[in-house]
This record gives C-alpha cells, structure tokens and sequence, in this order.
C-alpha cells in the first residue's frame, strides 16, 4: 500500500499531489524551450483550480512564486516576473509595536474612556467640566452594562472615574446617573420589566371586565 505518510511532503497543500507531480517532471525535461512550455501549461492547471481569483491583482504573478515554491526553487525556467528567492519566505514577520494593555487601568472601559476623562480632569470647574464628567459617567454605566447584564451602582462608577484620573476627579453620591436606551433605570432595576409587569396588569384587569360582562 501507497500510503501519504510514505510519499514526499506538499509544499503547498492547496494544490495537491498531482501539481507536485507535474513540477517534479518538469525538473526532468532536458530541453529548455519544451520545459518553458510545459511550465506554461502547469501555471494555466494551477490558475483553474481557483478561478474565482483570478480577478485578483497579480494573480498570475502569485501562480508562478508557487510553481517555484512547489519546485523548492530548484527549477530553470524563464518567469514573466522576477525569481523569488527562498529567504523571501523564511523572512518572519515584523513585529507589531502594540500599545502596552498595562496603562489601561480598567480594561472594559477601553482608552477611550479613559483618554476622555484625562483630558477632563484637566479641565477649569465650570459647566463644561461639570457636563462632561456626567456624559462619560453615563457612558461608562452604559458600557458596563453591555458586557454586565446585572444592574450596576452609581457608586462603582463614581469608584471607577476616581480611580481612572488618580484622584482629580470626585463625583458627589447624591448624583444619579442615566442609562438611555439600556432598559435600566436609574436605581438599578430594569426599566423594561417594570413595564412588562404594567402591561400584564392591564391586560388581566381587560380579561376581568370581559369575564364579568
């Protein structure tokens, strides 16, 4: 038995054995012109097994890197487009200089929040400053609720907003904060059920006044 682990390994998968087979070969025919030619022919078998690529920019261009790569870059043929060379391919990726997660302090929050309210903290008191801190306040109960179904407190929040400008920022407990369109109220409940609750009310007392007719 001819079993996969036995035969040599895919270059590229995607491809199959079939195409290797048909490199390989061409590695065998001695004369140049014939062996361009059959190449030809390899690249128009590839390109058929994905024709929905083929509107993609420099197709072709890809089709012959990997005839080279399946070929394990040991193929004289003459390619419309530069020869790639095996380093290309070794080369890792650079690496990406990502923003360290360790200056964002509550991480659910995100940076913007976070930006927002440094630049607040820097802020004259006045209206302005005042209208500001009760706008990201109200957005951040409302991103908490979006990843925390359960209610949540003012007070954590007024915690929260301490915590995130270091202290330059101090919000009174006597004020409440608003939800929007979350379906919470204001003292923790849901919105949402008190009016579900009302609507069943009203239509066990309608289902009494017919009974009673």
């Amino acid at each position: 038995m001819d079993y996969n682990t036995q035969r040599n390994k895919l270059a590229l998968p995607e491809y199959g054995r079939h195409i290797q087979r048909m490199v390989e070969y061409l590695r065998t025919i001695p004369d140049r012109e014939k062996r361009n030619e059959q190449a030809l022919a390899v690249i128009g078998v590839m390109g058929s097994l994905f024709p929905y690529l083929r509107d993609i920019n420099d197709f072709k261009h890809k089709l012959w890197d990997h005839i080279f790569i399946i070929a394990d870059f040991d193929l004289d043929i003459d390619s419309p487009y530069p020869r790639p060379e095996p380093v290309t391919f070794e080369e890792k990726p650079r690496r990406v200089p990502y923003t360290s997660p360790d200056t964002i302090e509550l991480k659910h929050y995100g940076r913007g929040v976070q930006d927002m309210l440094e630049n607040i903290a820097t802020l004259p008191e006045g209206e302005k400053r005042s209208y500001s801190i009760m706008a990201v306040a109200n957005h951040m109960k409302k991103a908490y609720l979006a990843w925390n179904k359960e209610s949540v407190s003012d007070d954590m929040i007024y915690r929260d907003i301490t915590k995130l400008t270091k202290g330059r920022i101090v919000m009174n407990d006597s004020t409440r904060l608003s939800v929007g369109n979350y379906g919470y109220s204001s003292n923790g409940g849901s919105s949402n059920g008190q009016n579900r609750q009302k609507r069943m009310q009203q239509q066990q007392q309608q289902r009494r006044r017919i009974t009673n007719k």
